[in-house]
């Protein structure tokens, strides 16, 4: 079966003025253009880099902020001190603006505690814990007004 090209130009013009009933040339109807561009999306770039890892972030002497990280941790390696905080994935950061300070202080478990039973009782006779604090010491503020002092 083939076709004439004039049958089939007359039969594209008569469809178009809407003079063919339905179901007469079905090719030419179902024949689609696409009306948007098919790209995908290329704005996930992220997330290539290294996470950062665990210790502290703040070394010994340096000013902190409020809010700052001072170190991350997934066991209970460095304990809060003065003017910290810690969150709830033991992380520890400042309370108030100061300088950090790293101390080793002597470390006594409270009594009948997981600690005392199972490391204090494993340590040599006389042995001493010392547990590392990470403090942040705040930064004096002045207490005497210039407006008052200029009276």
């Amino acid at each position: 079966m083939s076709f004439n090209m004039a049958a089939l130009a007359s039969l594209m013009l008569k469809s178009r003025a809407g003079l063919l009933v339905t179901g007469q040339c079905s090719l030419l109807d179902s024949v689609r253009f696409a009306s948007k561009k098919a790209g995908g999306s290329s704005k996930n770039l992220g997330g290539k880099s290294p996470g950062r890892r665990f210790g502290f972030k703040k070394q010994d002497g340096h000013f902190v902020h409020a809010g700052n990280i001072l170190a991350t941790q997934r066991f209970m390696r460095y304990h809060p001190g003065a003017h910290v905080g810690m969150g709830t994935n033991k992380t520890l950061f400042a309370l108030e603006d100061g300088y950090v300070r790293f101390t080793k202080e002597v470390y006594i478990p409270p009594p009948r505690s997981p600690e005392a039973t199972q490391i204090i009782t494993k340590l040599p006779q006389g042995a001493v814990l010392y547990k590392t604090f990470i403090n942040v010491l705040p930064v004096k503020q002045n207490v005497t007004f210039r407006l008052v002092d200029m009276l």
